[in-house]
Formats: structure tokens, sequence, C-alpha cells
């Protein structure tokens, strides 16, 4: 991607782009998913969805469901819609019941109810609509990070960008302190201006060699290993949004390719080992009981500056957040833009490094809520997910709103968070879950309370649904074009 995307700002203008990777080292492939900034990734490059999607066994993806992390009646799943053009008819109406439901008023505030791209997943659609539809949907997708991994190879050395396959053993600095070149295992020298760390979790040149401070993370995020596996599609094809199924020390993702689904069981092995993860994956994928697992480590974590000297370190050299959220995509494409940007203008480091920083934050903070939020109780994890103290002070500024009965989309807008996550996302997690006073203490709506009309809403985003074909339908389109 950052070739790529180098390539096509600067190849112009005489900027010569190498890639050196080796082909002895493998790649983690487990199914991937993505953040609607994938698509604006391939439409900077220009690459339409026909060229690279069959090639990667690509689906479309309207969002995330969640199941199982809460045991409140009427909430044990919901799902996270990506923004859709109707949201400005309905997230009004939703933010308000919320509220009122908070204060302790007996109304409708589950979120499924009030988005499009919910009734898109939830009816096997596409989030790609005719032309005359009157409502535009965001999407990301699902793929197959290897392949998409080789075509982007293709795109960028047919474009310019020169590939090398060496295994790189040395990083040269220089008396500056500046990197000035890389040497392979078998003796070959590499000089270069300017150099990009994308050596995933080794981090060979921003921290075995730069000495760049990691931060960790685990402090929240408790998840720290993945046992993975893949299983066969149903015989109703793949549908267009990821699972997300809590499990007794974590989750599990369900990825829908055209070939297959890929599965993964994200865990803390604080609470439970490596053998009795793979056995509660298989037993959750029906598999049998010596069915082949792969098994994966992560540092879930950030450097404390990504660009550093003569350096910018990407992808897991740089940092980690565990996947519940699909951001490790969208945090490579915004450092990259936000490094391309700097570069053409006055090129403020500090200013850049302070950038990425925030949006790390505040992606953690996002994702350290869904587990402080979450209402499962039933397992060491899960209580002590819900205990956790050491959050932020502006997760603790959200939460405090949320309970207090506070407009969150105030609060989330006051502390310009909403560019990491909007107030749609917030509500959706925190509604969600059904963090709401007990049904008990609920009060019928007087006449302080505006009525929001629920039946009215629901032909709303049934009508609005209508253009999206089904998710088969426009995969098979996309076969028809390649």
């Amino acid at each position: 991607m950052a070739a790529n995307l180098f390539q096509h700002h600067w190849g112009q203008h005489g900027t010569r782009v190498a890639l050196i990777e080796s082909s002895e080292i493998g790649i983690i492939g487990v199914g991937e998913g993505s953040t609607p900034q994938l698509k604006a990734f391939f439409d900077t490059i220009g690459i339409s969805e026909p060229e690279w999607m069959p090639r990667c066994h690509a689906t479309y993806k309207a969002g995330i469901e969640f199941i199982g992390w809460s045991d409140r009646p009427g909430f044990e799943r919901y799902f996270h819609p990506f923004p859709a053009a109707s949201d400005a008819q309905t997230a009004g109406k939703f933010f308000y019941n919320t509220q009122a439901r908070r204060t302790g008023r007996d109304v409708w505030a589950h979120p499924d109810r009030f988005f499009l791209g919910t009734a898109i997943a939830h009816q096997r659609r596409a989030p790609v609509a005719a032309t005359e539809a009157p409502f535009a949907a965001s999407y990301g997708y699902h793929f197959d990070a290897v392949l998409l991994g080789r075509y982007l190879k293709e795109v960028a050395t047919a474009r310019g960008v020169e590939h090398v396959d060496a295994k790189i053993a040395l990083v040269e600095l220089g008396e500056d302190g500046d990197v000035v070149a890389l040497q392979a295992e078998d003796g070959r020298r590499f000089e270069a201006d300017f150099f990009v760390d994308a050596s995933g979790f080794r981090a060979l040149i921003i921290e075995q060699t730069l000495d760049e401070p990691r931060h960790s993370f685990g402090a929240n995020l408790f998840n720290d290993r993945a046992v993975v596996a893949p299983t066969p599609l149903p015989a109703e094809g793949p549908g267009s949004c990821t699972l997300s199924t809590a499990k007794s020390a974590g989750w599990i993702w369900h990825i829908p390719l055209t070939n297959r689904i890929g599965n993964g069981y994200v865990y803390a092995s604080r609470y439970i080992d490596r053998d009795a993860a793979a056995a509660e994956l298989r037993a959750h994928l029906g598999l049998a009981a010596d069915a082949e697992v792969r098994h994966l480590e992560m540092r879930v974590g950030r450097v404390e500056r990504s660009w550093v000297r003569n350096c910018l370190a990407i992808g897991l050299a740089q940092g980690f957040l565990e996947p519940l959220e699909a951001t490790a995509l969208h945090i490579v494409l915004t450092t990259v833009g936000s490094f391309i940007a700097e570069l053409d203008s006055d090129a403020d480091r500090e200013r850049f490094n302070a950038t990425i920083a925030r949006r790390y934050e505040g992606i953690r903070d996002y994702i350290v809520c869904h587990y402080r939020s979450a209402l499962r109780r039933d397992t060491d994890y899960w209580r002590d997910a819900g205990a956790m103290t050491d959050l932020s002070d502006s997760l603790k500024g959200v939460i405090t709103a949320w309970f207090t009965g506070a407009e969150l989309d105030r609060e989330i807008l006051a502390q310009d968070i909403d560019a990491y996550y909007n107030p749609v996302s917030w509500h959706c997690m925190l509604a969600g879950y059904g963090n709401f006073p007990d049904p008990s203490r609920l009060q019928p709506p007087g006449s302080d309370i505006v009525h929001i009309d629920m039946d009215a809403i629901d032909r709303f985003i049934a009508e609005a649904a209508q253009p999206f074909p089904p998710h088969a339908e426009a995969l098979g389109m996309l076969e028809a074009v390649a």
C-alpha cells in the first residue's frame, strides 16, 4: 500500500520507490476485514472493484455484528453499521431515545432498527446500490490478505516500483544517526534517502535499530494471542458483515470470503491456554477435535513516534490494536496519507507524530470501551474487563456522559474525537450492550418525551434498503465484469 501511494504521488516527479521483501518470510493470511478507508485507497490509485475483488476472493462489508457480548435480555447482539446518508434521518431519533432510556424512560433504544447498514447486512444485501438509490452507504471489504498483497505488488511494479526479493540482516546508521543502508543476508546493500519499516512485529529499523520505545496497551487490552482456522462457505454463500462472537476469554471473528470463511479466536493467554482456546474454537466451528489450527502471538501497543529520523514505521512495526474493529489497514492508510501530506507541505515531524499517536489512543479507547461496557460476567475474563479502571480521561468523560444522561454526541464533539469514531458508533456500542437502567425501574414516557414512531422508522429503513442488491448478485456482477 505504501509503495503504491508513494509511486502515485511522487513517481512522476522522479522519486524512485523500491519495495524489499523476502519470499522466505511468510505472511499472516487469515481473512482480513477493513473499514471504508480501503475503498478510498483504491479510488486514489485508480483501481476498480472488478479489477481486484474477484482476484482476492473479496466480499462487501456493511459493518460488524457483535454476538454474546451482553447477557442483558433483548441486547444479546447488536450491529455496528458503517455510515450511510440515511443516518441524517434516523440518528438523531436514536440519540434522543437512548438519552430518554438512560434517564429512566421505557422507550425503544436498541440500535438495530435505526440504521440502513444494519438492514443491508441482515437482509444479506450488498452495500452498493443502483444509481437511482436515494441514499448511499459506505462500506468496507473482506478479502484474502495474501492475495491482495500479491496483487498490489503487481500493480506497483507495473507502475514503476522496483521489487527486490531479499532478507534484510542489518541496518546501517550514519554518524548523524540516520539510516544509511540496509544489508541483505546475501551481501547486497540498499541505500536510500528515506526508509519505511514494514517488518512486522520485528520492527527491525524503528525499534531494533533506532531504539524507539514501544508503549504496551496490555493494561486494558488483555488479548495477546489468536488461534485461527478456515471453514467452508455455507450453502447460502457469504454474508456482507463480519461477526464477532464473545467466548470465555475473548471473541471469535467470522470473515466471509467468496471461497471460504476465515475464523479466529482472539484471546488473553492469562485466562486460557492455547490448547483450551483451540478446543473452544473447534467446538464453536463444529470441527473435529484434531482439526488443524494455527496459533498467532500479538504485541498490542504502539511505538512512541512513528516517524523517527529518516524512517517511517507502518503496520505491525508501528503498532497493533487487536482486530476487533478491523483498524489495522485504516491506520496504515492514515499514516501514509498523513506522511505524504506533511512532506508536501512543511514536513512538521512533531505534529505528524502527535497526530498519529492521538489516533492510536482514540481507536484504543473505543476498543477498550467494548470490554468495559459489555454486560457479560460469566468468567474471570469478562468480570475483569467490566471492572477495569485503567481508562484514559477521554474515555472516562464519554462513559460519565452516558451514565449521567448527558448528550453523548456533544461530549464526543467537544473532545474532538469524532474523527476516530463518530457519535453513531459510540451510541450503537453503549446502547447495543444494554447499558440502561434495569427494566423494572423504567417509567412510561410522559408528555415531556417526544414520541419516536418506530413503525415509521422501520418503513423508512425497509424502503431505503430496497435498491441494494443481494450480496451474491453483486459479487456475481463483479465476476462478469472482470
